[in-house]
């Protein structure tokens, strides 16, 4: 019996044998070939995947269409997106889609969130040659680093600027003695030459940082979290100019909660001649019948830039894509000059590509052309899990500081210290 299944076994192997060598196997060299012609030849590369899947934030697919169809016609990959809110519910989703094998391939989140996503093992490194990362401003780049490693390539920027009333300041000063003293001419009952929120850390990191101080001390990449300078020598000296223009100049209304909609009455009434605020501001002063400027800001008394805190949107690939060099491939090709050019046409968000920042479209609009330039000397936001402990303690020194209750230094001693207490009781040492 058991020769006899040997024998019906070496018959049904040699029929397949046969069947191997017949007329339909004739057919598959013509069915590779036709595949060849839409294979583009990758070096190292694996096998291309029939589809890659994006989240978009939302109303911005607009942006993504044109990139993504010219991605299918280069490489052959059929791409689907979605829109999804990009601040919270595609980390949030991403959280159960991941580990279910429905989520995406790329999405897209603030710099803030890369060490969130990191420490759930959300996303994932990615590797580019050095003329990809060369595209970016290093400061895009910055904030697309965790610990060292590169996490996404940046698609957008926006930071604080400088913004004024044309009708009632001719031009944009250079230097901030400049303003200083435009501000104490001009501010007079209920006119102010100049306001800013820097009670709210946010903003005044702006002046701390260009007089030297910094938050977690950046070692090539990686932040370190021990090391807080906050309340160093030119933390001290930031917070002293702080509070000078909050003694001497600006009204005690943009002080607290309700601060920024103060600022934004009083500009928005004519009754301010300038601002430190944001891209996300202009449309409003545009509708208040405002003819605004735009420029960077003013460079502080000790010949620094104001070093704003800059906030960058990136595509990253999810840890869960079973196709992590496509989806690498992917994102560095929705972020090329051409398709960073095409998203500002038609989003207006600011592309951190340097090539870009003379190009006519962007050079001739003097809003984006401010936030590109200040954004080269803005430094991204912490985006290591830390960072949530620092804007509550800097709040209540800075206030204090605002509203003339404390000294910079005692203030910001104190702010330190709750700091560390607070990154020691909720993100122990590993």
């Amino acid at each position: 019996m058991k020769k006899t299944v040997s024998i019906f076994s070496s018959l049904a192997l040699l029929a397949g044998v046969m069947a191997g060598c017949g007329p339909q196997d004739e057919a598959k060299p013509k069915e590779n070939e036709n595949e060849g012609k839409t294979e583009v030849s990758e070096d190292g590369m694996p096998p291309k995947p029939e589809k890659l899947v994006v989240w978009e934030d939302v109303k911005r697919g607009v942006a993504l269409e044109p990139a993504i169809k010219a991605f299918e016609e280069k490489y052959g990959i059929k791409v689907e997106y979605k829109e999804v809110e990009m601040a919270t519910k595609q980390r949030d989703q991403l959280r159960l889609d991941g580990p279910a094998g429905t989520g995406p391939d790329v999405i897209t989140v603030p710099h803030d969130q890369i060490g969130q996503l990191v420490t759930e093992g959300l996303i994932r490194e990615i590797n580019v040659d050095q003329s990809v990362l060369d595209t970016f401003t290093e400061s895009s780049i910055a904030a697309q680093m965790y610990d060292g490693k590169l996490y996404g390539l940046p698609k957008a920027v926006e930071t604080p600027v400088f913004i004024y009333n044309k009708k009632l300041m001719d031009k944009a000063p250079e230097t901030m003695d400049e303003l200083y003293q435009f501000s104490k001419e001009f501010t007079k009952g209920d006119q102010y030459g100049f306001l800013a929120l820097w009670d709210n850390f946010y903003f005044a990191h702006g002046v701390i940082a260009g007089m030297g101080g910094y938050v977690f001390k950046n070692n090539n990449g990686a932040l370190d979290r021990n090391d807080i300078g906050l309340n160093n020598e030119g933390a001290v000296k930031g917070t002293e100019y702080i509070q000078k223009w909050y003694k001497e100049l600006f009204p005690k209304g943009i002080i607290g909660e309700n601060g920024g909609s103060a600022m934004d009455g009083l500009f928005n009434e004519g009754k301010a001649a300038s601002v430190m605020n944001g891209p996300w501001a202009f449309q409003g002063m545009r509708d208040a019948g405002i003819d605004i400027g735009v420029a960077p800001m003013p460079k502080l008394p000790n010949g620094e830039p104001v070093k704003t805190f800059m906030g960058v949107k990136g595509w990253h690939v999810s840890a869960f894509s079973k196709h992590p060099e496509w989806a690498t491939k992917l994102i560095e090709f929705i972020t090329n000059e051409e398709n960073a050019k095409k998203r500002f046409e038609l989003t207006r968000e600011i592309p951190p590509v340097k090539s870009l920042i003379n190009d006519p479209l962007i050079a001739e609009d003097e809003g984006a052309k401010a936030v590109a330039i200040q954004s080269q000397y803005a430094v991204p936001m912490p985006n290591i899990p830390e960072m949530a402990e620092v804007w509550g303690p800097m709040a209540t020194a800075l206030q204090l500081v605002a509203n003339q209750k404390a000294e910079p230094k005692q203030a910001l001693d104190e702010a330190v210290k709750t700091i560390k207490t607070n990154i020691e009781t909720n993100h122990p040492s590993k």
